[in-house]
């Protein structure tokens, strides 16, 4: 085909200016790629002595070519950046598509149709005008991205076509062959809030993964975070060369969700969405409306009429719909079936007798109010009615016909039919790529439908409403289709609009409900609902609300796992005066009737939950959040590298960011709160715009080491940044947002800077330094005011290194208060005088303080996992908070004082009501424990946070001997069954028993050289036998302080048992990380049996019922059983992947459980050594294991029918089935033993952070 005139012609016209400034050599490689240019033509040109010369033989070649080398031409001098020249040649292109050499003139080859298809791309509308410049110019940009990543904007006003010409824009053969081979994938964005978002990406992750095979479908992602890195693997690995369109996109927020390294299109009404997403852009204008001459082209269609026999009145009602698209179409329909009435609709657009919608500068509400006015007047009467009930539809949203046959109470066929009718009236629209289709109508239609039904809103909800619950009178959806979704995510929407106040309360205030919507749209939309309907919920009861939003709030992370958790289950573990607890008890009696498995804390009162809100927002450590000003927001950020805001009601995410190439150790909010600093150990200083998410500033060159805080001044009269540093000598500065380096350098540390902060009136700035002082500086000077050695205060740090961690400032700028070690301290500013020391218990270093700015009240951040409160004024703690599960690095009070919020590296922000913590919750019992079931009486023994022993009732919580505290740490303990005596080991070998209650001494017990890590009274309580890290037993006549030593084992003996067969059996089986398993005899104290067991350590060892065999379980990862007649191994059990770290026979000794590091549990037949059964392989995520971490201890229920273990959490099983029937999911985690009643009815363990639970079950 030769080369079109003119494109012949814009070569000639503009040929010396290309002969002047190509370099042919680059731009034929793209030539010869795209198949226009043979080798041996490349070699004759590059023959050419000079580079003009090989441009003048190039533009000769093309002069003789055709369309298709001028189109691929221009498309190298745009990838070799000549824009200027590509513009010159822009006018040229041909009309014809870019790859007519492969498909058929509007190339919809079937092989497009089948790609479109599967893409989910729009089908072509039934009325269609060609717009080839248009269309073309959107082709000639995604040509851009064949051999890179990027964004194409098509932007133009709403109703101005862009959605129909991005879909024909990629409607070509040679497009996708060339550029997307990978497919076109379409997805509707819309005004979408997070939650709704995480459902378009799911549905998008969804529908690519089931074109691979079978093996490459996961779960749903369950956050945000998760969608987006699904979503960038997809792309990048499984769809590598492929474009996403992203249709109608309103927000920057949204579009980067999708900012992930690949191909897209995107529509919108907003041009500058792209400047917050990164990589190369291209973008191409929609003009506002139609010329004349394309709006009659559609008219004349709809009316199958040529242009030119249109009647005069055309024009006219082409000008009154002002050139919009989606008007003339609905005037175009009407025509269609009265095309006698074009006088008629001219009079009814000019009369303008509607009622405006509103004034819009975006787009013209006018024509649409008198167009939409005049399409559904022409409706059949109960046509009209049903048409009105899509003014209760939010926009955006696409129903399928099933939601609208329980409102209308017809059959789905019948419904489709009706639907139709109004697709062919252009009153509605249909998503035909789904199965089955889904309806929706657009904005603008909503808007004119909203404002004509003003009066009738109310009404029209509330039959929506009563249409539900006539139809689903036997219980909600479950099925988790579209109808389904429709009715799970808006039913809340729809009572509260129809004023249904009582409906909405026993809705919300349900815990199934609860269930089957965390289930079907995570936990988020629950939250949400909460925060947006309060007001209606609270005319009932604000209590109730305030109880299940908390209940929410700090179980909205357990509403994310898979398997889903019980959610009658996790209420039974709330206070129990709350009515989330009383609704789940009922529930939990009936259900427990069948069958089913409930446990609740009879407890409740020591595992009450201090924190308001968990946010888990990072993937790794967090090491820094903060308040906005006006307490509305929080920002965190940490070891994955970003920075994220949440809302403080919800938790909510509203921006993340791709902070820094390194962790992000620091963030902060100005003082009016526009924008938020962060600083990293990659030495980098970045400023961006908190509502944009845009960088705006770097400051990169002056400091040489990581940079550990920044913070803004307190007040708006001047806003200053204050960072501090690594570097050895220019270590503190001062920036002014509006100058390129930094205004001041603070001189006086000659290590490091931990910590920087304003005096609450910005005079003055306190530093903290590994140097062992704190300065004080005057901030309008930089002069160094005052120095505190509080080093000098650490008598016994000698020469050692005392690093100042933070300071912060008292409310009324007189006092500091700095922290180090295990202790802060305050001091008076004016006169460098100590006036308090508060040093804390020596089991956890104090990571970081923050005075409260409204109030005397002081957080202290430990490396125990804590957060205290304490009072200035009277020097007194006020409450511990615990919660979190690993060191908590930072804690903020809110501007108003009202809210505390810490975070960690256990990946979580906490937010805590400050009035509402106490100081009951400062005990923390240790794991290693003994427990006592006598009758109705449960006591248990265990070292609390200060090193005191205690025993407590634990039906009652009261403490019923607590001894002082000890100097050594206490490690085991285990009480006499028989006298009132417990005994407890310590870290310096030393063993005492004490009577309870008097805590009177009763022995001391001195003979181990190293900590004692398991102590047993006999059944007698005559001996007592203890083990060491000496690799010891020795066994005491503890009244009279003799001892028998058995010494044997070469390496730490971390438990034993006593082999009770008969009242005279004096026997001992003990185990070591040696191996080995020796049997003794108490009394002589002579070693019976020496049993080479292991090749790794032995972890645990039970003997079995009946005394005939003992199980081993080790690192090596296996288990062993053994006969004690012939102390013979019987058989090995292979088969785990972990250390085995736990074993426990059946009552009957038939059966024998082993779990390992994995979390995965075996039930092994002891007859023959065969596996039964693998307990359920619950999903897990990438951190985790199946047990929520190593599988700690076993016990079978009296008729072996069931099983209970523990790990991170404690779950029980059908032993028959290896099912999982129920889980209970402490506060804290690691949990280390269970204790379990004889009739298997009460369950006690503590967890990780030191919270004591006794389970019951629920009869």
């Amino acid at each position: 085909m030769a080369l079109e005139e003119s494109a012949r012609s814009c070569l000639l016209r503009f040929r010396s200016k290309l002969e002047q400034d190509i370099k042919p050599t680059y731009l034929m490689d793209h030539m010869i790629s795209d198949g226009v240019m043979t080798v041996d033509e490349e070699e004759k040109i590059r023959t050419q002595p000079t580079r003009k010369d090989q441009a003048v033989a190039l533009l000769e070649l093309l002069l003789r070519k055709d369309n298709r080398s001028y189109i691929s031409f221009y498309n190298s001098l745009l990838k070799e950046t000549y824009d200027d020249l590509a513009s010159l040649l822009h006018d040229g292109l041909p009309c014809s598509s870019f790859g007519a050499y492969k498909a058929s003139s509007d190339c919809s080859t079937p092989y497009v149709q089948t790609v479109l298809s599967e893409g989910g791309v729009p089908q072509r509308p039934l009325v269609f005008v060609s717009t080839p410049e248009l269309v073309n110019r959107v082709r000639e940009k995604l040509y851009c991205l064949q051999n890179e990543p990027g964004w194409v904007t098509v932007f133009g006003m709403a109703g101005s076509g862009k959605s129909v010409l991005a879909s024909e824009a990629v409607r070509h053969h040679a497009l996708i062959e060339e550029c997307f081979p990978g497919g076109i994938h379409w997805l509707s964005i819309g005004q979408l809030d997070k939650p709704d978002l995480l459902v378009k990406i799911q549905s998008l992750c969804f529908r690519l993964e089931q074109s691979l095979d079978s093996q490459s479908l996961h779960r749903p992602p369950s956050s945000l975070d998760e969608a987006k890195e699904r979503l960038r693997f997809l792309m990048l690995r499984r769809y590598p060369r492929s474009l996403l369109i992203l249709d109608d996109v309103w927000e920057s927020t949204v579009l980067k969700m999708f900012d992930i390294h690949s191909r897209i299109l995107l529509t919108t009404r907003n041009r500058s969405l792209v400047d917050s997403v990164s990589g190369v852009k291209y973008e191409v204008g929609v003009e506002s409306g139609l010329d004349e001459n394309k709006a009659l082209e559609i008219l004349a269609l709809y009316t199958n009429m040529r242009p030119q026999g249109l009647p005069e009145e055309a024009r006219s009602i082409v000008r009154e719909c002002k050139g919009s698209p989606l008007v003339v179409s609905l005037i175009g329909a009407l025509l269609k079936d009265k095309p006698n009435r074009w006088r008629y609709y001219l009079l009814q657009l000019q009369q303008k007798q509607f009622k405006r919608i509103r004034k819009s500068s975006s787009y013209d509400y006018e024509a649409l109010d008198q167009a939409m006015a005049a399409s559904i007047e022409v409706l059949p009467d109960e046509h009209r009615e049903l048409y009105k009930d899509f003014t209760v539809l939010e926009k955006d949203i696409k129903i399928p016909a099933t939601v609208l046959s329980v409102l209308w109470e017809m059959e789905p066929e019948e419904v489709e039919d009706i639907l139709q009718e109004f697709i062919n009236k252009s009153l509605l629209f249909v998503d035909s790529n789904n199965k089955p289709h889904l309806y929706y109508l657009h904005d603008l239609q909503l808007d004119f439908l909203v404002e004509q039904n003003r009066n009738h809103l109310e009404s029209l909800h509330c039959k929506v409403v009563r249409q539900y619950q006539h139809h689903f009178r036997d219980g909600p959806p479950m099925s988790g289709d579209e109808e389904c979704l429709y009715w799970i995510r808006f039913l809340t929407d729809h009572m509260a609009k129809a004023n249904l106040s009582q409906e909405l309360y026993s809705l919300m205030f349900s815990l199934d409900w609860i269930s089957i919507k965390a289930q079907i749209m995570g936990p988020a939309h629950l939250i949400n609902d909460y925060v947006e309907y309060g007001s209606i919920l609270d005319k009932e009861n604000c209590q109730i609300r305030s109880q299940f939003q908390e209940f929410l709030s700090l179980n909205g992370h357990h509403l994310e796992q898979r398997p889903f958790p019980d959610v009658v289950q996790l209420a039974l573990s709330q206070p129990h005066a709350s009515d989330v607890y009383k609704k789940a008890r009922l529930q939990a009696l009936n259900r427990a009737k069948n069958g089913k498995l409930y446990f609740e804390l009879i407890n409740e009162s020591s595992v009450e939950s201090l924190s308001r809100l968990v946010i888990d927002p990072h993937q790794g450590s967090i090491y820094s959040a903060c308040f906005s000003h006006d307490g509305t927001k929080i920002a965190s950020c940490g070891g994955n590298k970003t920075l994220k805001v949440f809302k403080t009601t919800s938790g909510e995410k509203l921006t993340e960011i791709k902070a820094h190439d390194d962790e992000v150790l620091c963030c902060t909010f100005s003082p009016d709160d526009s924008l938020l600093a962060t600083c990293s150990s990659d030495r980098k200083v970045k400023v961006w715009s908190a509502e944009r998410a845009k960088l705006l500033r770097v400051f990169e060159e002056e400091h040489k080491e990581q940079i550990n805080h920044c913070v803004f001044t307190n007040t708006t009269r001047r806003c200053l940044l204050a960072t501090c540093s690594n570097d050895e000598f220019l270590n503190v500065k001062l920036w002014n947002l509006n100058k390129p380096s930094s205004q001041n350098t603070m001189f006086g540390h000659f290590k490091p800077v931990n910590h920087c902060c304003f005096s609450p009136d910005d005079t003055y700035m306190s530093t903290s330094s590994r140097d062992g002082t704190v300065k004080l500086f005057q901030v309008s000077t930089a002069n160094e005011w005052k120095t505190i050695n509080v080093k000098s205060f650490f008598t016994d740090s000698d020469d050692e290194e005392v690093s100042i961690k933070c300071s912060t400032w008292t409310a009324d700028g007189k006092r500091v208060v700095c922290a180090a070690r295990n202790a802060v301290l305050v001091f008076d500013v004016e006169t460098s005088d100590m006036l308090l020391e508060i040093r804390t218990n020596r089991l956890g270093t104090v990571q970081y303080c923050h005075a409260c700015p409204t109030s005397n009240l002081l957080a202290v951040a430990f490396s125990n996992y804590t957060v205290e409160l304490w009072d200035l004024e009277e020097n007194k703690k006020k409450a511990d908070c615990s919660g979190h599960l690993s060191w908590v690095h930072r804690v903020q009070f809110s501007p108003d004082g009202a809210q505390l919020l810490s975070c960690s590296d256990d990946q979580t922000v906490r937010l805590w009501e400050t009035k509402k913590v106490h100081t009951s919750s400062g005990v923390r019992l240790k794991r290693d424990a003994d427990v006592l079931f006598s009758q109705e009486k449960i006591v248990v023994s265990a070292a609390d946070n200060l090193n005191r022993l205690q025993v407590r009732d634990g039906k009652t919580g009261s403490v019923l001997f607590q001894s002082e505290e000890k100097a050594s740490r206490i490690r085991c303990t285990c009480m006499c069954r028989e006298l009132s005596a417990v005994g407890f080991g310590q870290e310096d070998g030393t063993v005492q028993v004490m009577e309870v209650p008097s805590g009177k001494l009763l022995a001391t017990l001195l003979g181990h050289t190293k900590t004692v890590l398991h102590c047993q009274f006999s059944q007698d309580c005559q001996t007592l036998a203890t083990s060491s890290e000496d690799s010891t037993i020795r066994v005491w006549k503890w009244q009279s302080g003799e001892s028998k030593v058995l010494q044997g084992h070469r390496e730490q003996v971390r438990c034993f048992s006593f082999l009770s067969v008969s009242p005279n059996d004096r026997r001992l089986l003990s185990w070591s990380f040696d191996g080995t398993v020796k049997a003794w005899d108490t009394e002589s104290g002579d070693k019976l049996q020496d049993v080479e067991a292991h090749r790794g350590a032995i972890l645990s060892c039970h003997v079995s019922p009946d005394g005939r065999l003992f199980a081993t379980a080790s690192a090596d990862r296996t288990a062993k059983i053994w006969r004690f007649e012939s102390w013979q191994c019987v058989h090995t059990l292979n088969g785990h992947k972990e250390c085995v770290r736990s074993c426990r026979f059946s009552w009957d000794s038939q059966l024998l459980a082993t779990g390992d590091d994995n979390g995965e549990i075996r039930l092994w037949s002891i007859s023959d050594g065969s596996l039964l059964k693998i307990c359920s392989q619950d999903w897990k995520d990438g951190m985790d294991s199946l047990h929520g971490g190593w599988v700690t201890d076993l016990h079978f229920s009296p008729d072996d029918s069931l099983l209970v273990s523990t790990g991170g959490y404690i779950k029980w099983w059908n032993v028959a089935t290896g099912d999982a029937l129920q889980t209970f999911y402490p506060t804290g985690s690691h949990l280390k033993k269970i204790h379990v009643s004889s009739d298997f009815s009460t369950f006690v363990t503590i967890d990780g952070i030191g919270i004591l639970y006794i389970l019951r079950r629920v009869e």
